[in-house]
Order: structure tokens, then sequence, then C-alpha cells
């Protein structure tokens, strides 16, 4: 028997969902006021005020891959001259992140935080699974915002805008 006779569907059709991923997001976004868009069924836009920018969280439900798929963005473009440095940057947050990642979205050139909860077997995406996610993105963007800016505004290496952002302080002045 080959590798691929062996594997089990990811898809089961006889796995029926109670309710859509999605609906457990705009739930979840209804009882925190956070404003939000669902023009589609597979996916969901909510907005969240953050320290350094808003932060725009797109949600969607990928059936085929039973994942819902996380994606934070916010408004920093990453010019042509200064990607290089960035996706260095990138890699380089990348190597500390336990769960999800950042990339630069080349198609609008903006940084971006991903992750995904795979629900496979017809599982259910509780409502403080939802959150830790949307915790892990926005904490995420808010630890390295900064870096970021460095590299895109300041013009700095990404070795240097790493180190500032990784200096920590302790307690208040």
């Amino acid at each position: 028997m080959s590798r691929t006779e062996t594997m089990i569907p990811l898809n089961d059709p006889a796995e029926e969902r109670l309710e859509h991923p999605v609906d457990t997001i705009e739930r979840l976004a209804a009882l925190n006021e956070w404003s939000f868009e669902r023009d589609e069924d597979d996916e969901i836009c909510i907005s969240i005020k953050g320290t350094w920018s808003e932060y725009h969280i797109a949600f969607t439900w990928l059936e085929d891959l039973e994942a819902l798929h996380l994606a934070c963005a916010f408004d920093l473009k990453v010019p042509e001259r200064r990607k290089s440095e960035m996706l260095k940057l990138v890699a380089a947050i990348n190597e500390q992140l336990w769960i999800g990642h950042f990339d630069i979205w080349s198609k609008e050139d903006v940084i971006m935080f991903r992750h995904a909860l795979v629900l496979s077997g017809g599982m259910e995406p509780s409502v403080r699974q939802c959150e830790a996610l949307m915790k892990a993105a926005t904490e995420a963007c808010e630890k390295h915002y900064q870096g970021f800016q460095f590299v895109v505004w300041a013009g700095k290496k990404a070795e240097e805008a790493l180190n500032a952002i990784m200096f920590e302080t302790v307690g208040e002045a």
C-alpha cells in the first residue's frame, strides 16, 4: 500500500458543523463592540485600535483545509528600496515567534501577521481559541511595530531595529 493510500482525507463529509466557524468570530466581535464587516460567509474583517496602529484582522474559513486563517495587517507600506532589509527583519522576528509568523504581502507591500486554527474532523472553534488567536496577532504586531517603522522610516538595518524593540525597560520613571 502506498503512502497516499493510507492517508485519511481531511474533509470527511460525514462530519457536520453545528455553526460556521466565522459565526463564532462575528459573535466575538459583536460582544466586544469591535468594528467589523462580513460580506461573505467565509470571511470577516475586524478593526481594532492598538497603541501604535489600527489593526485590520481578517478571518477566513478555508473549507478544503478545515482551517480558520487569521491575517492581521496595519497601515505600513514597505517601499521597494527597503524591502530587502525588511525581509531580513521579518526573518529574524519569525525565528523568535512560537506561533504565527510575519509576511510581507507582495500584492500590497504591507506587513502581515498570519496564523491558522486547524479544525479538522468537524471541530468547532471556541470563543477562547479565537480570542487567543487575536491576542497573539495583536501582541506580536504591537511588540514589533516600531521595529518595522525603524526599517521603513528611519532607514535602520534589521539587526538595529530588532535590538531596539527587544530592549525591555523595567519600572517607571
